[in-house]
């Protein structure tokens, strides 16, 4: 194996210094470009990802300035000359080596310990001190770190193992330093160990901005995890506030003796998904008409959550004016094709007639009401209908059905099975048609639906509204 000359003279010098040089010099200069950028970051220690950009280019800098010393070592060291008997390697020269770099060779046939100038100061020792042993070494380590350097160099003396790794040293007045070492064992012509080389860096302020960087990427990903957290509290709590649970059947107050009986849920995602803009509503009309509406924003969070509220204010407001499902939704349209933040929507209203028992409703891009009658159900056909917000100036159609006492319809939005798979969600719906005839009231439909679906794994939200005509 080479001697430690590969520390302060490199073995295989370049016959030309040119390339080394211009090596050199692009170091220096991504060095400097580096600092200009900087120096030219806000400086604002209250901002975690300030100070962790911060970081970051501390550690870019340090990192640029070992890589100018090595390469400045590489060019300044002369070719070496005839090579070193690799029994009795020769007495490297340690006074060319960078800022913060040392190396040490231990002889173990003349017990000859040879250390350089650069390494005296990086463990904190006297010059004029005798170098240490490979015994009396670790006395300078701190003492969690003593076993880690003596498996080290038991490795290199007896397995013939290179040498890889870091300890602590405590320098007087200066506190604790870190060390890397890395080192080879040289072998003599018949196997046996008769030296070990190493070079030796002090890498504190390395490690001390890796640190820095680590800290405050971890303090950067709490803060953010604390902020998804409060907006997913500030959503739900716009959600709940504007789509109340009902914890029973809903009778509207203005609907005449044809009541419907009506129940619905809002089914939350299994993971800690940002809420979505999902709804559902209910809206008993002073004319004895019902608006039965279901929708799906894009988006999550606060401003999904904002967004659903909006659009179902204004389904509130028109339905009061008198206004059918199809021009409403083409208002919708018109309002999300308006907004700042640029938003898409699926939606379907209806409007119920208690005195005949007729059904107006029309859709935009939403999954169809499903109608179940006698024991079986189907999904309603849809009249044309675009999603809101995706063209400007569209118009949607409107269809009419005819419902029976006894007849349930049920809305709901995506997100009921994984993948937004809206046609597993409209099969399994209507797999559960046998336990909707079976069901006393709108309220247990619904909780025959929260049973098949509330359990599985769902990644976003889901809501189902079910309406029951009574006799």
């Amino acid at each position: 194996m080479p001697s430690h000359l590969s520390a302060d003279r490199p073995a295989a010098q370049p016959h030309a210094h040119g390339p080394v040089d211009a090596l050199v010099s692009q170091a220096r200069r991504l060095k400097g470009e580096v600092d200009a950028v900087r120096r030219g970051t806000p400086a604002d220690e209250t901002d975690p990802r300030e100070r962790w950009r911060r970081a970051l280019y501390d550690l870019a800098l340090h990192q640029l300035e070992d890589l100018g010393q090595h390469l400045a070592q590489l060019r300044d060291d002369p070719p070496p000359g005839p090579g070193p008997d690799p029994v009795a390697p020769a007495v490297p020269r340690h006074d060319r080596l960078p800022g913060r770099v040392g190396s040490a060779e231990w002889n173990l046939l003349t017990d000859e310990v040879s250390w350089s100038g650069e390494l005296y100061r990086i463990l904190g020792r006297d010059p004029a001190a005798p170098p240490l042993t490979l015994d009396e070494l670790p006395s300078l380590v701190l003492d969690e770190d003593r076993p880690r350097l003596t498996s080290m160099v038991t490795g290199a003396l007896v397995d013939a193992r290179p040498i890889d790794g870091e300890f602590r040293v405590v320098r007087p007045g200066d506190g604790v330093r870190t060390v890397h070492m890395r080192g080879e064992p040289v072998l003599g012509a018949d196997g046996s160990t008769t030296s070990m080389w190493a070079v030796l860096r002090d890498v504190s302020e390395l490690r001390r901005c890796r640190r820095a960087v680590s800290e405050t990427r971890d303090s950067l990903r709490r803060r953010r995890h604390a902020a998804a957290r409060t907006e997913r509290r500030l959503a739900v709590e716009l959600q709940e506030a504007v789509l109340p649970p009902w914890p029973g059947s809903l009778r509207l107050p203005h609907a005449g003796a044809r009541n419907l009986d009506l129940s619905a849920a809002r089914l939350p995602p299994s993971t800690d998904a940002p809420i979505g803009g999902d709804w559902y509503d209910a809206l008993g009309l002073s004319d004895g008409t019902t608006l039965l509406s279901a929708g799906d924003l894009t988006g999550h969070g606060v401003g999904a959550a904002s967004g659903m509220a909006m659009l179902l204010g204004a389904v509130r407001a028109m339905a009061m004016t008198g206004t059918e499902p199809g021009p409403m939704l083409a208002c919708l349209n018109r309002l999300l094709d308006t907004a700042v933040q640029p938003a898409l929507s699926s939606a379907v209203c209806l409007r119920y007639r208690p005195e005949t028992r007729s059904l107006v409703w029309a859709q935009a891009g939403h999954p169809a009401p499903l109608l179940f009658r006698g024991g079986t159900g189907r999904a309603l056909d849809a009249p044309r209908g675009v999603l809101l917000g995706a063209t400007s100036g569209a118009s949607y159609g409107q269809a009419e059905e005819l419902l029976e006492a006894g007849d349930l319809l049920l809305l709901h939005t995506d997100g009921l099975v994984p993948g937004h798979a809206g046609g597993t969600a409209v099969h399994r719906l209507l797999g559960l048609a046998p336990r909707f005839a079976g069901a006393r009231t709108a309220q247990d439909c619904v909780r025959a639906v929260i049973r098949e679906f509330g359990e599985g794994e769902r990644e976003d939200n889901a809501c189902v509204l079910v309406a029951r005509v009574t006799a």
